[in-house]
């Protein structure tokens, strides 16, 4: 089977000037959901089309290979035109078995839905499919009429069954149900279902606000994700991060201090993809060094004044860079080392020079499971290599 991907672009936008090659979170609109779709692997030829110049012009310079822009009609581009249409004019043209209708307007798409739709199309024997979000929402008509439920026998949230609310992003059509019915759905119709931030699609300002923010938070984490996947060593502080910071004194000057269990387990999970783990504090404590006996952990540095320099002497015997810790600290005695490391983190109650410093602030406490926080980001990181 030849599976096509077309991507229909028009010039004229009244809500949104020049709309579909707008920069949005760095990127013009379009090449969000185009990138996706030529990583996905998915499709056998990729095609733009537009009534426009320069979107064409823009599009093959954002994508010299990959990509085919050709024309699109004055016809199917009027603002009365429907998109079917140029779906019609497109399969006049190229010939194709599924035909993949891309919507610049959904840049939240990802290459794991036209592949997971694909899968799913194939899998059920399809002749089309929508992309949609599942809501639990309670659904009226302009007639006080419910749409989705019975008032008289009103379910809990948690046993609603909800309804799927389309969001545009795209459309599978087998090609002889598009000649057929020049309608994008027809047949045995499917459902994929995405996640509920991509229910938001680019129509006029305030979408572009939310949908910026979103793109924005996804870069950011995939930029997060990028530098834990060359984390080789986790450096942790004690007292404050793998502990509350508090120390209860016996009457003969014992002290006694809080580990997390969940801490521990979450060591263990580096062990597993071969991440060396390092605990430097500056005390120096019987209790602290049973705990480490207990974890197992072999480079343990108490006793330590000045971290980066002793860090950096370890490294030098590791063979690894600064760039390739991972560093967890919560005071001032670990400020340098925070600043120095390839990325850093900070228990949730960290004192405020370390959480303007680290590069990741914890959602948990020090003590109470941001240890465990950093080992589950660096462990799953690592996973999606």
């Amino acid at each position: 089977m030849k599976w096509v991907a077309l991507m229909p672009l028009r010039a004229g936008s009244k809500s949104i000037p020049d709309k579909n090659v707008k920069n949005i979170a760095g990127r013009p609109l379009f090449a969000w959901s185009l990138d996706e779709a030529l990583h996905s692997n998915c499709f056998d030829e990729i095609y733009v089309a537009s009534d426009s110049s320069h979107i064409r012009e823009t599009v093959a310079a954002t994508f010299p290979v990959g990509v085919e822009v050709i024309d699109r009609s004055p016809e199917s581009a009027s603002d009365t035109a429907s998109t079917e249409a140029v779906m019609v004019e497109f399969q006049q043209r190229v010939a194709f078995d599924v035909l993949c209708l891309i919507q610049a307007t959904s840049p939240l798409t990802r290459a794991a839905d036209f592949s997971a739709a694909k899968e799913k199309f194939i899998a059920e024997s399809l002749d089309s499919l929508l992309t949609a979000v599942r809501s639990n929402r309670f659904l009226w008509n302009a007639q006080a009429k419910a749409l989705n439920y019975s008032p008289a026998a009103r379910p809990r949230r948690q046993d609603f069954e909800g309804s799927y609310v389309e969001n545009g992003a795209f459309y599978l059509t087998a090609a002889n149900i598009l000649k057929r019915d020049e309608c994008r759905l027809g047949g045995r119709i499917g459902i994929h279902a995405m996640p509920p931030e991509t229910v938001h699609e680019l129509d006029d300002a305030s979408d572009w606000t939310v949908i910026e923010a979103l793109l924005a938070r996804r870069e950011a984490d995939a930029r997060l994700r990028e530098r834990l996947r060359r984390v080789k060593v986790v450096v942790i502080d004690v007292d404050g991060t793998m502990t509350d910071g508090v120390m209860v004194y016996g009457p003969e000057g014992e002290v006694l201090k809080n580990f997390h269990t969940r801490d521990g387990k979450g060591l263990e999970r580096l062990g597993s993809i071969d991440v060396r783990v390092c605990v430097m504090t500056g005390e120096d404590s019987p209790t602290t060094a049973a705990r480490i006996v207990k974890l197992g952990i072999n480079d343990y540095y108490p006793g330590v004044k000045d971290k980066l320099v002793v860090l950096k002497e370890k490294l030098a015997a590791w063979c690894v860079s600064l760039d390739e810790v991972a560093f967890i600290g919560d005071d001032l005695g670990d400020l340098e080392a925070i600043v120095q490391s390839g990325i850093s983190f900070c228990p949730a109650d960290a004192v405020a020079q370390i959480q303007a410093a680290a590069d990741y602030a914890c959602s948990h406490a020090g003590g109470a499971g941001a240890v465990r926080e950093v080992c589950d980001l660096i462990v799953d990181a690592h996973a999606t290599d």
